[in-house]
């Protein structure tokens, strides 16, 4: 049982801890990135913009969440509808640190065949939170 919660609390200390919005959460990735990366510059919302549209498989993160981060998505593959990925356009997004890295984990590996790396992380949500695109 002691294992069980020591794995648990060790995996979310992996997660920007405590992030209970958008901005937090973001801010985490950013320094988990620098951490791993001298060269890390920041967020990038045109890196994270490449990155939502990237499609190196069979489809991108806009497949499903659409070109407008604040439309309503819809599942490639089931067409069960998908709430806006903008946090703007959907107060929910990015506000539980375990509920983003399980989707992170899955959609990544669905999308670029790997799991993303802090930066490109924190460069989507900075994309997602940029005025620019709706948010």
């Amino acid at each position: 049982m002691f294992r069980k919660a020591l794995i648990a609390a060790t995996a979310l200390v992996a997660v920007p801890a405590l992030a209970d919005t958008p901005e937090l959460l973001l801010r985490g990735y950013a320094e988990q990135a620098r951490t791993t990366s001298a060269s890390y510059a920041g967020p990038s919302p045109a890196a994270g913009r490449r990155l939502f549209h990237q499609q190196p498989r069979d489809w991108s993160c806009a497949t499903c969440h659409t070109d407008q981060p604040t439309a309503t998505g819809r599942h490639a593959i089931t067409g069960k509808a998908i709430g806006p990925l903008a946090p703007s356009a959907n107060p929910e997004r990015f506000r539980n640190p375990a509920k983003v890295e399980k989707w992170f984990k899955r959609n990544c590996s669905d999308t670029l065949g790997r799991p993303c790396t802090s930066a490109e992380k924190a460069d989507l949500i900075a994309f997602l939170l940029d005025p620019k695109n709706g948010a």
